[in-house]
């Protein structure tokens, strides 16, 4: 496995996901707090997710999954000085993000990112078309947490500061 990423090439990547779709403002200056209060509201997504799943409300079950995943990246982002606006920017910087282990020579590492990703994806269509069972959402749910996991392990050194 490929080890966690230097802070300046992950906001490099961050910088040329955002720059991409043009998603240009910058934070406020307690941009560590607040990236550690989207790490927090990620945490707390996968906790209703998991409750929403006990309760047989699947569609809200796999929204709050893919909340995780779209929490944990403005997380990193944020930590990173850039501020996520949009899906698109969210999408530009995960495809920055998967590229840095593919760079560094870890192909399955980049591919089971975006993978990944494609599942907490699918898990947000999920969400409107409410037509996965719940075994399938389950593990979109246990991957959902990998990702996340995964995501701040390779991509913030330093962990939540506030």
């Amino acid at each position: 496995m490929t080890a966690a990423f230097d802070d300046r090439v992950v906001a490099a990547a961050v910088a040329r996901g955002l720059d991409a779709v043009r998603d240009w403002p910058q934070p406020a200056n307690d941009a560590l707090c607040a990236a550690d209060k989207y790490a927090r509201l990620g945490r707390d997504f996968a906790s209703s997710a998991w409750k929403h799943l006990e309760d047989d409300d699947l569609a809200q079950a796999s929204n709050k999954a893919w909340a995780l995943v779209a929490e944990t990246v403005k997380a990193i982002s944020l930590h990173h000085g850039r501020v996520i606006h949009s899906h698109r920017g969210l999408l530009q910087v995960v495809e920055e993000l998967a590229d840095l282990p593919l760079n560094a020579g870890d192909e399955a590492l980049h591919d089971w990112i975006r993978i990944s990703f494609r599942a907490a994806r699918s898990l947000h269509s999920n969400f409107y078309e409410d037509r996965d069972s719940e075994s399938d959402i389950r593990a979109g749910l246990r991957q959902c947490e990998r990702l996340s996991e995964q995501f701040y392990t390779l991509f913030w050194q330093e962990g939540a500061t506030c």
